[in-house]
C-alpha cells in the first residue's frame, strides 16, 4: 500500500481512551490463561467437511442425470448448492482467508482459494477487499468498497443522490443476490485491474500478470465443471442448466448480503470522512464499535451457519480470531465497552437487523 497511487488513512487518536489497548489486554489475557489458541478447534473442522459436503454431493446427484426429468428437485439441488455455498463461505473461507483456520499458511490459502473457486471467485480480489479495504478502513466513502455499490445504491451519506435510490429499500435485496454471480463473470476482472492500478496487488507480494493468468484458467476450469459439463452431460435443456446455475448463485448471494450489509450500513452506522492529510481522527479500536453492530447473539443455529459473522464487532476488533471464539470474547468486549463508555451495538434478532438495514436503505434514499 505505499504505492502513490493509494493513499493509506492513518487513525489520529487524540484524547480517546484507552479502550482498544484494553480489551487487546483483556482478550490476550483470556486465551493465555485458558490455554487456548485463537485459531480454529474441531468445530470449524466439522465445518470443513459439512458445508463443501452439502454443495458437492448436491452437484453430484445433479450429475446423475435421474433428476433431470424432475425438475422441482433438479432446482431444488441448485439452490442446496446455493446454501452451501453460501455457508462455506461465511464458515470456511472467511476464516481461511483471515489465516484464522491453521496455523499453517498453505492451509489456509488452500481452503480460502478452494471455497471461492467453487464461487467462481478470485482469493486475492477478496482478500483485498475485505481483509485490507473493509477491515482497515470501515464505512469510510472511496476506501471501504463494501459501501460502493458502484452507483446503484447509496450506502453512505457522503455519496451522491440519484432519484431512483428512492427505491432502493425494494430492489436492493435483488442485487444483494447478484453478488456470487457478478464475481463468478466479471467483477474480478475488473477488480484485479483497478487494484493492480493502486498498487494493492503488489503490496500483497503478487505479480499482476501470474494472478490474471490464474484467474482467467481457474474462470475457465469452472464453467468447464459447472455449466459445460452438465450441459453436454444432463438430459434437460441447456437453459435448464443455465437457470439453476443462476438460482444457486442468486441464494447464495442474497444470503451474503443479508449478513454482511446489517452489521455496518444500519442507522447507528457512522461513516466518517479522512480530513486533507487523510486523517481520520480517533483510535482504530473504538472507530470499529461506532460502525460496526453485532444481531442476533443468543441465536446458536444461525451463529452456526454464518460462521459468527452475527458478532461482527468481535470479528472486526480481532479479525485473526477464529469464528469459534466469538461467542466467549464478547462477553469481554462488551463489559470493556460498558466500563470505558464506548457504544456496543446489537440487535436481538435477525430479522430485526434486516429491518434496522431496510430503514437505512430507506433513510439514504433521500
Amino acid at each position: 500500500m505505499a504505492e502513490a497511487t493509494f493513499n493509506a488513512i492513518k487513525f489520529i487518536s487524540k484524547g480517546d481512551k484507552d479502550f482498544g489497548t484494553t480489551v487487546r489486554k483483556r482478550v490476550n489475557d483470556y486465551f493465555k490463561i485458558n490455554k487456548i489458541s485463537r485459531l480454529g478447534d474441531y468445530r470449524i473442522w466439522i465445518k470443513v467437511i459439512a458445508l463443501p459436503l452439502l454443495y458437492f454431493v448436491s452437484f453430484g446427484l445433479i450429475m446423475t442425470n435421474w433428476y433431470s426429468t424432475h425438475l422441482f428437485v433438479f432446482y431444488g439441488l441448485w439452490l442446496l448448492m446455493g446454501i452451501g455455498l453460501a455457508g462455506a463461505g461465511l464458515g470456511i473461507m472467511h476464516d481461511a482467508c483471515h489465516g484464522a483456520v491453521s496455523k499453517k499458511r498453505s492451509v489456509n490459502n488452500f481452503i480460502g482459494a478452494m471455497v471461492l473457486n467453487l464461487a467462481g471467485g478470485s482469493s486475492i480480489n477478496w482478500k483485498i477487499q475485505h481483509n485490507v479495504l473493509h477491515h482497515s478502513y470501515t464505512n469510510i466513502d472511496g476506501y471501504d468498497e463494501d459501501i460502493a455499490p458502484g452507483g446503484l445504491m447509496r450506502f453512505s451519506p457522503h455519496q451522491p443522490v440519484k432519484p431512483f435510490y428512492r427505491f432502493q429499500v425494494v430492489y436492493a435485496w435483488f442485487l444483494y443476490g447478484l453478488m456470487t454471480f457478478m464475481w463468478a463473470t466479471f467483477k474480478d476482472f475488473v477488480q484485479l485491474v483497478r487494484y493492480n492500478k493502486k498498487g494493492l496487488v503488489k503490496a500483497q507480494g503478487k505479480s499482476f500478470g501470474k494472478e490474471m493468468f490464474n484467474l482467467i484458467f481457474l474462470k475457465v476450469v469452472y464453467y468447464t465443471v459447472f455449466m459445460a459439463l452438465p450441459i453436454v452431460v444432463l438430459d434437460v435443456a441447456w437453459w435448464h442448466v443455465v437457470l439453476g446455475w443462476f438460482s444457486m448463485h442468486f441464494l447464495a448471494g442474497l444470503i451474503l448480503g443479508c449478513v454482511f450489509q446489517p452489521a455496518h450500513v444500519i442507522p447507528s452506522s457512522e461513516f466518517p470522512l479522512p480530513d486533507k492529510n487523510n486523517n481520520v481522527e480517533g483510535d482504530w479500536a473504538i472507530h470499529q464499535m461506532m460502525t460496526t453492530a453485532n444481531f442476533a447473539p443468543t441465536n446458536r443455529l444461525l451463529s452456526w451457519y454464518v460462521g459468527g459473522l452475527n458478532y461482527q464487532i468481535e470479528h472486526h476488533l480481532f479479525p485473526n480470531m477464529s469464528h469459534v471464539h466469538h461467542r466467549q470474547v464478547s462477553k469481554i468486549v462488551k463489559s470493556t465497552a460498558e466500563e470505558f463508555g464506548v457504544p456496543y451495538y446489537s440487535q436481538p434478532t435477525f430479522i430485526g437487523a434486516l429491518v434496522n438495514h431496510g430503514k437505512m436503505l430507506y433513510k439514504l434514499s433521500k
